[in-house]
């Protein structure tokens, strides 16, 4: 993997850089925002993954996401917070951020993070071997090809998915009116747990109904007090 890593604290970028040369990965270190950013512009299909720090001298991390996301809907983002920042956290996952690590971390805990979600990105990137034109999900309004990651709601692209915001739809969709708590979401779809902060599966469910009310009806449902489901039966 190449890995750009934007953190201003030094110390840990030194230790992280040990981590990562330990899995054989090649990595990219930036202490500014604006020069993250400058080097993610300069080259936005070299990178398989980006660590962002959220306080960042020059240019916020929140803007930097934001900007990335511009170019790029594809390249996995993890977002790096203080502890106490809860609000920041919600909100650098509404920016585009895929996942988030609270400081102070293990290096093994990122490290773990990094690789459960290239493991789901790399099936963006990868061409496609097979029948493209079928569709592992299928209703009167609604389709999504895994393969090709794509989702249409009446024939119209669903465009700009996050991976995981395309994991997330899949999970609901491919079990139509089931209803999914937010625990049963975090184990599904981020492959690991997130001791019960279910703030991460609302902040996803947020953005991927903005995208969907783009192109028409909304089709996940919430169910007061239990969770998620989707639900097209109601689209015209």
């Amino acid at each position: 993997m190449n890995i750009l890593m934007i953190e201003d604290n030094e110390s840990v970028s030194e230790m992280m850089q040990m981590f990562f040369l330990n899995e054989g990965w090649d990595a990219t270190f930036q202490y500014d925002g604006q020069e993250g950013l400058d080097a993610f512009l300069a080259e936005p299909d070299k990178w398989d993954m980006i660590t962002l720090d959220l306080n960042l001298p020059g240019l916020d991390g929140m803007s930097v996401a934001r900007e990335i996301r511009k170019v790029s809907n594809t390249v996995p983002i993890i977002m790096l917070t203080a502890r106490d920042s809860e609000s920041d956290q919600v909100i650098g996952l509404e920016m585009g951020a895929d996942d988030y690590v609270t400081k102070p971390f293990s290096p093994l805990t990122l490290i773990a993070r990094i690789k459960a979600l290239h493991r789901r990105s790399e099936l963006v990137e990868k061409p496609v071997e097979t029948e493209t034109t079928g569709f592992d999900v299928k209703t009167d309004h609604f389709k999504m090809n895994t393969k090709t990651r794509e989702a249409f709601l009446n024939d119209q692209p669903i465009e700009g998915l996050t991976p995981k915001e395309f994991d997330l739809l899949y999970t609901l969709a491919k079990k139509p009116r089931q209803v999914f708590s937010r625990e049963q979401l975090l184990e599904l779809v981020w492959d690991y747990q997130y001791f019960g902060d279910e703030r991460t599966v609302d902040a996803h469910i947020k953005k991927l109904r903005q995208k969907i009310e783009k192109v028409g009806p909304q089709v996940i449902q919430t169910v007061w007090g239990v969770g998620y489901k989707f639900d097209d039966s109601g689209v015209a």
